[in-house]
């Protein structure tokens, strides 16, 4: 019990700080249009004395100037050089390790673009988005074959992947949104919180994963030792402790770790996230058809809530009712409760925000959230990425649409991606096998986080002094003026 409070207390945290931030931002934009209605600030109406005794007035001035933008694209050319070799190496490793992870890559991607190649912080927001969509797939093309580590399942659930891959999709379409009205220094702020947390608590996982699975390779060796045989490989797929088993309490045969493509596809549940990502497409095309800021923006933006929310609303009922299940689980079946529904679903949206805020894959989230859930890491990681595909590459579209990324630099470091992300795959895969150790999976996933927090961190903070140091415009941008 004290467990699963301190795994709540933890989900609740992420929520909250997500919701403060968007309610402080909202309430700032608020005040600055109520400001605007009741105060007009030149010389000839009121004191410059009044104007420093107003500090609400200076905070607004500061985090909002209708006509003042701090934003432009910087795209350096494409040619060969030591930039170009050093960001490749780095793109690779970053891909191999993200999508290994589940968590994309991204906070690794943005500072190898911004830093060695060139490209402004927001472009290279848009290519990591790329690399991400690009890794993601070929993850997802590789684990389509792959079965549950301890049970006769796909290694992707799709039942879970259901339940959040459509407000992941929304979560995204508002995260690209607020990527083009918040400053740099608030996205960095919001980085280093959420990134330092995730990276602690999935460290914390991966130590507790490592333990469980030293008794059983100790009880393994016993046993060997007994019957006097040697260790094989179905030694390191043998369950931990209160993992999921297959009912009979029986290790299950690894012999057959690739089924049938076609039998190991949910294509009922795949069919109808495709439909969800269609729709949702097509009302991003069609919005982003429109001005800005108009009456049809705001209808086709709308119109995604009720296509994502009824979708995992209706796949929450049927797993409040009992009539789905998370199978991946095995025997430890969730007996779900509203409010826990309610929760994660809230959590899917903030991941997809988050994401689309950062440029960065929801897996961040959803990884960490899936393995406090009691998901086997190669389940979690394959489900987290399969569903961070859907919502990557809508971002990719919205940015496409943005004109926020230049064409022949994207295909380059999107073919970079794919290559690291099967390659990643197979190695990893390989050692687990031969060390019998998937927590590997989240160390992997917890160090990719940390070390995404420490570059993008130190990437955020160096800007926004040197912003400090030149008086540059620090504050929201226009999203209704804004030219891309």
């Amino acid at each position: 019990m004290a467990v699963n409070a301190l795994r709540w207390r933890g989900v609740r945290l992420v929520g909250m700080v997500s919701t403060i931030l968007l309610v402080s931002s909202t309430a700032l934009v608020s005040a600055h249009q109520n400001i605007n209605h009741t105060i007009i600030i030149t010389p000839t109406t009121i004191e410059p004395i009044e104007v420093e005794d107003n500090i609400l007035v200076k905070v607004v001035n500061f985090l909002w100037q209708f006509s003042a933008s701090g934003y432009q694209h910087t795209w350096p050319d494409i040619k060969f050089g030591w930039r170009i070799i050093v960001g490749t190496i780095i793109g690779f490793l970053g891909a191999a390790f993200g999508t290994v992870g589940g968590v994309g890559g991204g906070g690794i991607f943005v500072p190898m673009l911004s830093l060695i190649i060139g490209f402004d912080a927001k472009s290279a927001t848009a290519i990591s988005k790329c690399m991400i969509t690009g890794g993601a797939g070929a993850t997802v093309f590789y684990n389509l074959k792959q079965k549950h580590p301890t049970l006769d399942l796909p290694v992707i659930d799709y039942d879970l992947a259901l339940l959040f891959q459509p407000v992941l999709v929304l979560g995204i379409s508002i995260g690209v949104v607020f990527n083009v009205i918040f400053a740099d220094w608030m996205i960095t702020v919001l980085l280093i919180i959420i990134f330092i947390g995730i990276s602690t608590k999935a460290f914390s996982r991966g130590i507790d994963t490592w333990k469980k699975e030293t008794i059983v390779k100790k009880e393994a060796a016993r046993q060997s030792q007994l019957n006097g045989t040697e260790r094989t490989e179905e030694a390191a797929y043998k369950p931990l402790p209160g993992a999921p088993t297959n009912g009979n309490h029986t290790t299950p045969r690894i012999s057959d770790k690739n089924a049938s493509l076609l039998e190991n596809i949910h294509w009922k549940a795949l069919g109808l996230l495709f439909i969800v990502w269609i729709i949702i497409l097509v009302l991003e095309i069609a919005k982003n058809q429109t001005t800005t800021c108009s009456a049809e923006y705001w209808i086709f933006n709308l119109l995604q809530i009720p296509v994502a929310l009824g979708v995992t609303t209706f796949q929450a009922v049927l797993l409040y009712k009992g009539k789905r299940v998370i199978a991946s689980k095995g025997d430890q079946q969730t007996h779900w409760r509203v409010h826990q529904l309610i929760l994660y679903c809230s959590c899917g949206i903030a991941a997809g925000m988050v994401g689309g805020l950062l440029g960065l894959g929801g897996g961040f989230i959803l990884g960490p959230l899936f393995l406090e859930l009691g998901i086997p890491p190669q389940v979690s990681s394959a489900t987290a990425t399969f569903a961070m595909t859907f919502s990557a590459s809508m971002s990719v579209v919205e940015y496409y649409l943005l004109n926020r990324f230049p064409i022949p630099y994207t295909l380059y470091f999107v073919a970079v991606s794919t290559i690291a992300a099967f390659i990643g795959q197979h190695l990893v895969r390989k050692l687990i096998a031969i060390l019998g150790r998937a927590s590997l999976i989240i160390f992997i996933l917890a160090g990719t986080v940390f070390v995404s927090a420490i570059s993008l961190g130190s990437v955020g903070i160096a800007k926004t002094i040197g912003k400090i140091a030149n008086q540059e415009y620090m504050g929201f941008e226009n999203l209704c003026t804004y030219a891309g």
